[in-house]
């Protein structure tokens, strides 16, 4: 399976900004491109690109005053599989860990484990271990949050969104990844594409996907809180603790959004 990714993303600025972008395809998803994803700046402009601490691509520019946009339009091979699912994985105890998972067993800026240990146990320590338990937080979160792009707010985190009972994709992800990390499961975010393929399109205007990785039985499995089901098609961007590590854009100075269109389909 073949599918055609991209966005356009234009902003404004009153002077010089600087701006750190994560928007190219993971470098684990590079040998899968079938034609370059490339950023097009316009106005043109300098990218210098470096990977983070999390193996991230991330794109710098100096954005001058003025309307600035940023686009790709891309195509990449797919295996069309749905995310795996595997009732088997076990949970590791935490002196078994890798040393590298250890950081995604600690509160985060928007993950905070401190306030919601006691929910977490209350909820989840007679669910089964491994998947099992995995799923139950799953089943729980996507249950427990009324998804609504209207109830977006970038700076919501996961203990406010068990509290609020609303939220967008990353919310779900947060508190995932919150109550899993409680449960001494790592548990880290992901961002990336993830389009109407092998569902009903969804008539709202397409945007970057949020969704979680667990590790159990020596490997990092997707999960997707919000969904609640496999799905074809995810194409990642980043991951990190939480969105913190991943934001699609951090600007260093004033900064006006004009607009913002992403895509994802299917070539057939």
């Amino acid at each position: 399976m073949q599918i055609k990714f991209g966005y356009e993303i234009i902003m404004s600025h009153p002077q010089d900004t600087p701006i750190a972008l994560m928007l190219s395809v993971h470098p684990s998803r590079a040998p899968d491109l079938l034609t370059p994803d490339r950023m097009q700046v316009t106005p043109d402009t300098s990218v210098a690109q470096f990977i983070d601490s999390f193996g991230n691509i991330c794109s710098r520019v100096i954005a001058p005053p003025g309307q600035i946009s940023f686009t790709t339009d891309a195509i990449i091979a797919d295996p069309g599989t749905y995310d795996i699912y595997a009732p088997d994985a076990i949970q590791h105890v935490v002196p078994e860990l890798p040393g590298e998972c250890l950081q995604f067993l600690l509160g985060s800026r928007y993950c905070e484990t401190d306030k919601l240990m006691d929910i977490a146990w209350a909820n989840f320590n007679s669910a089964p271990l491994g998947l099992g338990r995995v799923q139950a937080i799953c089943d729980f979160v996507h249950n427990h949050i009324t998804f609504g792009y209207r109830f977006a707010r970038t700076n919501r985190t996961a203990f406010e969104a068990y509290n609020e009972k609303v939220g967008v994709c990353r919310d779900f992800a947060h508190l995932a990844i919150a109550l899993c990390r409680c449960m001494n499961i790592p548990a880290r975010y992901a961002t990336g594409y993830l389009g109407d393929i092998g569902v009903p399109k969804d008539p709202a205007p397409m945007d970057f996907s949020a969704w979680f990785e667990a590790y159990l039985g020596n490997h990092w499995y997707t999960f997707d809180a919000r969904h609640n089901k496999p799905r074809i098609g995810r194409i990642l961007i980043a991951r990190g603790r939480d969105a913190a590590d991943v934001a699609i854009a951090t600007y260093f100075g004033p900064s006006s959004l004009l607009s913002f269109k992403v895509w994802t389909d299917e070539v057939l």
